[in-house]
C-alpha cells in the first residue's frame, strides 16, 4: 500500500541562473516520479522576495526546504541526484513502496 503522506516543499532560487532552472525542473520531475499526487511546491525567487529569504535564513541557492512532514529539512543544490535526495527527504523509492 502506498504512503499518502503529503509533502510540502519551498524551493528558493535566484532567478535567471542555470542552477535555478535545473533545481526547479529536477524537483518537479522528482515529485512526479516519487510523490505523485501527494506534494505541493512553492518556488521563491530570492531576488524578487529577499525579505522572505532572510526570514527563513536562506543564504545560498538553490535551496529546498521540506516543510512537511516535520521535521524541517534543507537540501542545497540542483537536486539532480535521486538516491541522496530520497534519503535526505525521507522518501521511499517507488520500488520500496511497491515491495511494502
Amino acid at each position: 500500500m502506498k504512503s499518502r503522506t503529503k509533502f510540502k516543499f519551498r524551493l528558493y532560487v535566484a532567478s535567471n541562473t542555470p542552477n535555478a532552472a535545473k533545481a526547479t525542473v529536477n524537483l518537479q520531475q522528482f515529485c512526479r516520479v516519487h510523490l505523485a499526487g501527494r506534494h505541493a511546491i512553492e518556488v521563491v525567487d530570492v531576488f524578487k522576495n529577499p525579505q522572505r529569504a532572510l526570514a527563513d535564513q536562506i543564504y545560498m541557492t538553490p535551496l529546498l526546504l521540506r516543510l512537511a512532514p516535520k521535521p524541517l529539512c534543507r537540501v542545497v543544490g540542483t537536486l539532480d541526484q535521486t538516491q541522496p535526495l530520497l534519503a535526505a527527504l525521507g522518501v521511499r523509492s517507488a520500488t520500496e513502496v511497491d515491495a511494502a
